[in-house]
């Protein structure tokens, strides 16, 4: 078997862990110590991610949509493809090596998305440009850290907390999805959403295609 390569590792703004980017061939990971966050070749899971949250919002015309995180840009990648000509993308990615590494190593895994027209990179927190405007995001999709349960940044959950919810929810425009990718499911999150006023649905799919791996949890909440 080929062994893994490290390309570089980088801190997390704010915190105590460093993610890793390791190569294997033409198989790429990021990690965190010795949890894996993501690997290139599974992905079914953020593909479905973007496909049923720009599905619920095909009929707006001029769709601005947020996601937050990066990771290896197959999220990304895949709310272009279910999106038109007119739609505006923002992807805001708190650690600067991730955007480099997605530009430098791992671009052409997704068909380099970062090219397109339609992207705008933020190098910042998304729980701030959440609350920077109100009712701007036809669709906010969060692909942060591993879900509500935070592991690399436990700030994290401020997104995933009755405030940051409130928050997503003051920057949706109505009729606006708000969908959160998590490794497993929660609960309470989903107590939490429909206290917010959101209109919940919970989709399993399967981490890779088609219909393999584990399960994960999509979360997708409208503001009606």
């Amino acid at each position: 078997m080929i062994p893994w390569e490290e390309i570089e590792r980088a801190e997390v703004p704010g915190g105590e862990e460093e993610v890793i980017l390791r190569k294997r061939g033409p198989e790429f990971s990021i990690r965190v110590a010795t949890t894996e966050l993501m690997n290139s070749r599974i992905h079914g899971s953020e593909d479905a991610l973007a496909e049923l949250t720009c599905s619920r919002i095909s009929r707006k015309p001029g769709r601005r949509i947020l996601i937050g995180g990066l990771g290896m840009g197959y999220t990304l990648a895949a709310a272009l493809q279910h999106s038109g000509d007119d739609s505006l993308i923002t992807v805001a990615e708190l650690i600067p090596a991730v955007i480099r590494w997605n530009r430098e190593h791992l671009g052409h895994l997704a068909g380099n998305p970062l090219a397109d027209g339609r992207v705008f990179v933020r190098q910042e927190d998304v729980a701030e440009t959440i609350t920077r405007e109100k009712s701007i995001w036809d669709a906010i999709i969060l692909d942060v850290d591993n879900g509500p349960d935070g592991i690399t940044r436990k700030v994290n959950d401020r997104l995933y907390g009755m405030s940051g919810l409130k928050n997503a929810f003051s920057a949706l425009r109505t009729g606006g999805v708000l969908s959160i990718w998590s490794s497993g499911t929660d609960e309470q999150f989903t107590s939490r959403l429909k206290q917010c006023r959101f209109q919940t649905e919970i989709v399993t799919v399967r981490a890779r295609k088609p219909g393999k791996g584990a399960r994960h949890t999509i979360w997708l909440a409208t503001k009606d």
